[in-house]
């Protein structure tokens, strides 16, 4: 029998392939991009990567004494999220955006409904099902970053002409979330409950549903 990695990837691969097949992809791979594309991204970024460290704190209180190898995963992850979303501010004011009214969430800067419905479906999860699901997140974040970040990065850099402070967080995941995902290999392969092992994938597949439309509503450019 194949160990839970290889198992949360084959059955979250549709929904992985459903995500990735959104509009935006083929357009940045077309080299199709603008400012206001990216700069739309990273709002949403921020307001799901601000919650990451909560989300990660919320679930680490919710496992019991038995999960204490998780817990101490956590802590690592923690120590490396922590911050991130002032990353994301800083690019877009590198970008000429208003970051003030991206940390209030308000007008331009809102998290849309996807972004709102993923966060509050994860701390649902933890709250009230199996906090263990928060690590199907973690799959289709870093799994994405590590699959098509850095390439994204390079074309958006390209097209656009932005400098390096513009491009801190879609860079350094893309580094960063390589070492992250052997680290989560092997943490997945420790789980051996079937019921968190199910807890994990049915949270993926929402997961990457839900950054999909996301991504379904960022505003790509007419074609060229």
């Amino acid at each position: 029998m194949s160990q839970f990695f290889e198992q949360l990837k084959q059955q979250t691969l549709p929904a992985q392939k459903a995500m990735l097949d959104v509009p935006v992809f083929e357009a940045c791979m077309r080299g199709n991009v603008n400012l206001d594309m990216y700069t739309s991204f990273l709002v949403q970024a921020y307001h799901h990567v601000k919650h990451t460290v909560p989300l990660l704190m919320a679930c680490g209180g919710k496992l019991s004494q038995d999960y204490e190898w998780v817990r101490e995963a956590i802590a690592e992850y923690i120590d490396e999220e922590k911050g991130h979303q002032e990353w994301i501010l800083n690019d877009l004011r590198a970008c000429g955006a208003d970051a003030d009214l991206v940390r209030a969430n308000s007008g331009e800067g809102k998290a849309c409904q996807a972004i709102e419905l993923m966060v509050a479906y994860l701390y649902h999860q933890i709250d009230r099902g199996n906090p263990m699901a928060l690590f199907g997140m973690v799959w289709v974040l870093e799994g994405t970053s590590v699959g098509v970040g850095g390439q994204i990065a390079n074309i958006v850099k390209q097209q656009l002409g932005l400098p390096d402070e513009a491009l801190s967080y879609l860079v350094s995941h893309s580094v960063l979330d390589q070492d992250h995902i052997s680290f989560f290999e092997t943490l997945m392969n420790k789980v051996t409950d079937k019921q968190d092992q199910q807890a994990i994938v049915d949270s993926a597949n929402t997961v990457f549903s839900l950054y999909g439309e996301m991504l379904k509503g960022l505003p790509v450019p007419s074609i060229r």
